[in-house]
């Protein structure tokens, strides 16, 4: 059996403005393992879509099997480890910058890349440079550095905006500081280490996460935790015992620091974080030989005296006698003596907290505002209001927004860090909308680009179509609210065109190079080329494997069409289907997954949208509000039947695989289709709304998926025994009765999406009814169960499960 996973995007710059369809894969026997017959069946619905939370990667085989297993499961194990590996060991580019090249031809591109490390459960960060540029032919030249390099302990890797730096930012572990190492060319220039009292981590999530060089690369912005507060001490003594400080060197063991106020965090993935702020870096020494004629002294003076011009704190020493090296005896002593008590009064905490911003907003995504001679500097970020409930942030788009600008911190003031300036105040750039983020600003610096999810925050969906905005940005004054112009809005019954730009299901993802071409057009057109990349021997094994495998999308009508269901909600379901090409007398076995939200899509490949969504528009993905569990169930069921009329699956070996609200279809599945399905793998699930609303981070979506858009007006913390009724009447518990499928769950112990409990108790339920179950919970994982090693373990439990009832 050839279990392959799909990885879904969920960077809130990518899946902007995607509606959810449905998606079916079929996979065969792959011909390098033909003892391993079964295939495997993807599905999901037009109208509950993806940001699913199963994705990640695992590297090894399983070297210990459980001492219950017989010779036949063991060799089984043993052979889909082998398999997985082959998909697991490859590595995944996270991000990409480009610039010009310093020779004037093509772009110099950094790539940041991952790759699974199972023995020590991480992931290994790598960079990758390269030069591409298009050739005579229409075609692209391509020149990579030879080979990767591992960035130890890296939590951040940013370049700045000429590519002429990299700023490496490594997160402290238990009380140690925050390591800011700026790279040169060729060393590191310099080193910067900030400590716990003056802010914690650096936020790396791809949420609240902001690093933000200024355009003359002089200060970068970023949003850390703010310093812990001061604790109760105890002592077994005197009992309560006044706070000496957290610098204290007191190492008194009669005494103890106590818990503080309990305060809330953002949920799921923001565990014991604290909220997030925003700083400022910049102070430089400048050290110039005058007589220099390599690098003449009027360029660092030049770049001095602008700094100066903004208030940044700037020392120069110039030596009149020396040239390029300074490296005569006395300037050499006077430059290291120098640099040394610069690092020490910089480098160990003068970091400046931007003044202005109370806590009642947690900030994020901050930007640099173009710069005019004259004018102050101006930050922009994105602030959530945080002086009310925190439900959880991630995967979550409808929590109210806004863009605001502040002051960028005057760094030759004395005004101390935690002081508020009377001239430092937040000004609210987006009023009038309540859902604004991913703030960009047009290259000639007029106007200010941003997102909104807007619709998800007014109908309580946790994701929907979003739109475009921009308001005109203001280089000579104070900025202030402007007027907001909508660039794309989404609308309920339409569906735009786009350009694809796909790798497919069935082939290793492949790199793009896309450029505008010089027509006399009034829309720029996109050209597409191939880029040819360094390719593992691993890859080389994978792309045999998927090479016996076929792609098809499937259009599957909707059954049933009632006057309850929206005209979007009747469009025909669509599924991606994959398959061997080569034919069988009798059908494999099929595998039906389905993704989590549930409302996105599941993706097939990167997707390039033009000014819209791809999807079937708003109206059919707010159908889906208030009927999981029917409508839902529906649609799988309908495409299951689909297939196996068409003669695609044989109906007694059919397999269903979830998490999440994947998981929530898989259990109702099996509930109300008990003899639909042979087995079924259920990650993280959905079991029980009536137990998630008490316990979840996201309790609002308990009550928008159970009662629509109504549930906005009827949350509660305390639900009534009528609204917990409710809920259990939506859950797949509810059909406990009538499940005979054997079935796996896979558990986070952490996870406070979907906390352990709803899989443990539906699980219990079913043992006691003598289904076959088996559980694995995983002590460290939150909602993606996607350390490598958890990872691993849970897809090679998944085909051995499938290949147990499936033969």
């Amino acid at each position: 059996m050839l279990l392959q996973r799909y990885l879904t995007n969920t960077s809130f710059s990518t899946c902007s403005a995607f509606n959810p369809h449905l998606l079916l894969l079929h996979f065969p026997k792959p011909h390098p393992h033909p003892s391993s017959s079964s295939s495997l069946l993807r599905f999901s619905s037009k109208r509950f879509g993806v940001c699913s939370v199963m994705d990640g990667s695992g590297v090894s085989a399983v070297k210990e099997v459980a001492p219950n297993l017989d010779a036949n499961m063991e060799e089984e194990y043993v052979s889909q480890s082998k398999l997985y590996k082959e998909f697991a060991s490859m590595s995944t580019i996270e991000k990409a910058w480009t610039f010009k090249s310093s020779s004037g031809r093509g772009s110099h591109t950094m790539f940041t890349i991952s790759q699974p490390n199972l023995l020590a459960n991480k992931k290994k960060k790598l960079m990758l440079s390269s030069v591409i540029s298009e050739n005579s032919n229409g075609g692209v030249d391509v020149e990579w550095a030879p080979f990767p390099i591992e960035v130890t302990g890296a939590s951040l890797m940013v370049p700045s905006p000429s590519g002429s730096k990299l700023l490496v930012v490594r997160n402290p572990e238990n009380d140690s500081p925050t390591l800011f190492e700026i790279w040169g060319p060729f060393q590191l220039e310099k080193e910067i280490r900030v400590p716990q009292s003056k802010h914690g981590s650096v936020y790396a999530d791809g949420w609240f996460q902001g690093i933000s060089w200024s355009s003359d690369e002089s200060a970068i912005a970023y949003v850390a935790e703010e310093p812990s507060v001061q604790k109760p001490s105890f002592s077994d003594t005197a009992g309560y015992r006044k706070d000496i400080g957290s610098n204290s060197t007191d190492k008194d063991l009669n005494s103890w620091k106590g818990q503080g106020d309990w305060e809330e965090d953002w949920g799921e993935a923001y565990s014991g974080k604290r909220q997030p702020a925003l700083f400022v870096k910049t102070p430089t020494l400048f050290l110039l030989g005058a007589k220099d004629l390599r690098v003449p002294v009027s360029n660092g003076l030049q770049f001095a005296r602008a700094l100066k011009e903004k208030g940044v704190p700037v020392k120069v020493i110039v030596f009149p006698e020396d040239i390029h090296p300074i490296n005569r005896p006395q300037s050499d002593f006077e430059s290291f003596v120098n640099v040394g008590v610069w690092f020490k009064k910089y480098c160990n905490g003068d970091v400046s907290a931007v003044q202005g911003i109370g806590r009642s907003l947690s900030v994020g995504q901050v930007v640099w505002a173009p710069t005019t001679k004259g004018v102050h500097e101006y930050l922009i970020f994105v602030g959530w209001p945080s002086d009310t409930r925190k439900f959880g942030m991630i995967y979550c788009y409808n929590r109210p927004c806004a863009i605001y600008a502040v002051k960028a911190p005057s760094f030759g003031s004395e005004t101390k860090d935690n002081a508020v300036n009377d001239d430092a105040s937040v000004i609210n750039l987006t009023q009038g909308i309540s859902s604004a983020f991913l703030p960009r600003f047009t290259p000639d610096g007029k106007f200010l680009v941003f997102l909104s999810a807007k619709t998800c925050v007014d109908t309580g969906a946790h994701s929907a179509t979003q739109s475009i905005h921009k308001i005109e940005w203001n280089n000579e004054g104070e900025p202030s609210s402007a007027k907001i112009v909508d660039v794309w809005e989404s609308n309920k019954n339409h569906s735009q065109q786009f350009k694809s730009f796909m790798d497919s299901l069935v082939e290793v993802p492949q790199i793009k190079y896309g450029s505008i071409t010089k027509e006399e057009s009034k829309d720029d057109i996109w050209r597409w080329l191939d880029v040819s990349s360094p390719t593992s021997e691993s890859q080389e094994k994978v792309k045999s494997l998927l090479s016996s495998l076929q792609l098809d999308i499937l259009k599957i009508p909707v059954n049933d069409v009632s006057k309850s269901l929206t005209k979007g909600a009747c469009k025909p379901i669509e599924a991606m289907y994959v398959s061997s090409k080569s034919k069988h007398q009798d059908c494999d076995p099929m595998i039906v997954i389905l993704h989590g939200g549930p409302h996105g899509i599941s993706l097939s490949s990167f997707s390039k949208t033009s000014g819209g969504s791809i999807g079937y528009g708003e109206e059919a993905l707010q159908s889906l509000l208030g009927k999981v569990g029917s409508q839902d169930v529906n649609d799988v069921l309908t495409a299951v039947d689909h297939a196996v009329d068409m003669g695609l699956a044989n109906p007694s070996k059919i397999t269903v695989l979830g998490g999440s609200h994947g998981g929530f279809l898989t259990t109702h599945l099996i509930g109300q289709a008990p003899d639909k399905f042979a087995a079924a793998v259920a990650r993280n699930p959905v079991c029980n709304l009536a137990l998630m609303v008490g316990t979840s981070d996201i309790p609002d979506w308990c009550f928008v998926e159970t009662f629509g858009t109504q549930g906005l007006s009827s949350y509660t913390e305390a639900p009534s025994l009528q609204l917990v009724s409710s809920f259990h009447e939506k859950s797949p518990i509810s059909h406990i009765s009538k499940v005979k499928t054997p079935t796996l769950f896979l558990l986070g112990a952490k996870d406070l999406r979907v906390p352990v409990s709803n899989g443990l108790q539906f699980a219990r339920a079913l043992k006691e009814k003598g289904v076959p179950v088996k559980v694995i919970v995983f002590p460290e994982d939150i909602h993606p169960i996607n350390r490598p090693q958890s990872d691993f373990e849970s897809f090679v439990n998944v085909g051995v499960w499938f290949k147990k009832y499936c033969k």
